[in-house]
């Protein structure tokens, strides 16, 4: 396995593990309450959880003070607008747990989550931020 590979794949890592403390084990019910209200301090304080956990993953891949930046401002308001969309579309359609589609937007917001993951890593493989 290549050096580049291996630093991939340990990025990957931390962005699983900040992913999993963030969205279960961090996140409080201030937040859960809050998030779905649009531009409120609780959806800020959840996705800013999020980018500060994913620091560790650019250290990793010898990411530049400016890629950083650019790569925490965009996963900041992705994973803002993700949630926020979950949220507003649950509580319009009132679908709960018991009814799958509520199983489906619930893993669609995770999809998007791990496609930014995704993204920060082939954006960062490929230099387009160096």
């Amino acid at each position: 396995m290549s050096h580049t590979v291996a630093l991939i794949l340990w990025a990957l890592l931390a962005l699983e593990l900040k992913h999993f403390l963030c969205d279960f084990v961090l996140q409080t019910e201030y937040q859960v309450r809050t998030k779905g209200i649009y531009g409120h301090f609780g959806g800020f304080i959840h996705s800013g959880l999020h980018i500060i956990g994913t620091i560790p993953a650019l250290i990793i891949l010898g990411a530049s003070v400016k890629a950083m930046a650019i790569v925490l401002a965009a996963e900041f308001v992705i994973h803002y607008h993700a949630d926020w969309m979950k949220i507003a579309v649950d509580k319009r359609t009132k679908w709960g747990m018991d009814d799958q589609r509520y199983w489906i937007l619930f893993g669609l917001d995770q999809l998007i989550h791990q496609l930014t993951y995704i993204g920060i890593l082939s954006t960062m493989a490929s230099g387009l931020l160096a």
